[in-house]
């Protein structure tokens, strides 16, 4: 099995003080996205989602759009702008995931409305996707669709889980055909059968005005 390991940091640029700087591993389609460091002095991949009201994709759109999709880029623009509060930036350099796992570490800091963090996955060239996140409002982990500029609700885990903001916790996706399991530190707790097998483009999502700490992005 084939192990992807899509590296936060940037290579040959630290990152000092409150000053924050864009992604290299990964397009930034919604919302505000920066390498950032932790309360550890860890570089990690930041979320700052308090300007969401703004309703604006991440800048530079098109560009990246072309990037992804090439010449197919228009129809997922228009889906992109149909719901920008729900910030989202795609991995680099995993063109296809299917059938494997994806997992990642989350902190979640701030955010009144929504305390967010989820993998994204199964991204089309029509800017249809599926999530898989954790609301520290809601103490849920949940699979959320987004298709045809409509967002809906498919499936919640078997039990709630409270995390305090701060700590460092793991989402993990196991997928295998159509069929789909999510664990929140390693524990499984979400089985659901897709209507169709996996196969897109996957990165990190969040929520409104949520702000959260992404880390250790892997995909197999």
């Amino acid at each position: 099995m084939k192990k992807v390991l899509i590296s936060i940091a940037l290579l040959s640029l630290a990152v000092a003080g409150s000053v924050s700087v864009p992604p290299t591993a990964f397009l930034a389609i919604v919302g505000e996205w920066s390498v950032a460091k932790d309360a550890a002095g860890k570089t990690v991949l930041q979320v700052d989602g308090r300007q969401w009201i703004k309703g604006q994709p991440s800048a530079g759109l098109a560009a990246k759009a072309r990037t992804i999709y090439g010449a197919k880029h228009e129809e997922f623009i228009d889906s992109v702008k149909a719901y920008a509060y729900f910030p989202y930036a795609v991995a680099k350099g995993v063109d296809d995931f299917h059938d494997g796992e994806i997992s990642i570490r989350f902190r979640l800091l701030a955010g009144q409305l929504d305390q967010c963090a989820g993998i994204l996955f199964n991204l089309k060239p029509n800017g249809d996707y599926l999530t898989v996140r954790f609301n520290g409002k809601e103490d849920n982990l949940v699979l959320w669709t987004f298709k045809a500029g409509k967002r809906s609700f498919v499936k919640k885990a078997s039990e709630n889980v409270h995390i305090p903001l701060g700590e460092w916790h793991t989402i993990k996706i196991a997928v295998s055909g159509t069929q789909l399991r999510g664990f929140l530190d390693d524990k499984a707790i979400l089985d659901y059968t897709l209507a169709e097998p996996v196969s897109g483009k996957v990165g990190v999502w969040s929520k409104t005005d949520s702000v959260s700490q992404f880390d250790q992005f892997v995909v197999k």
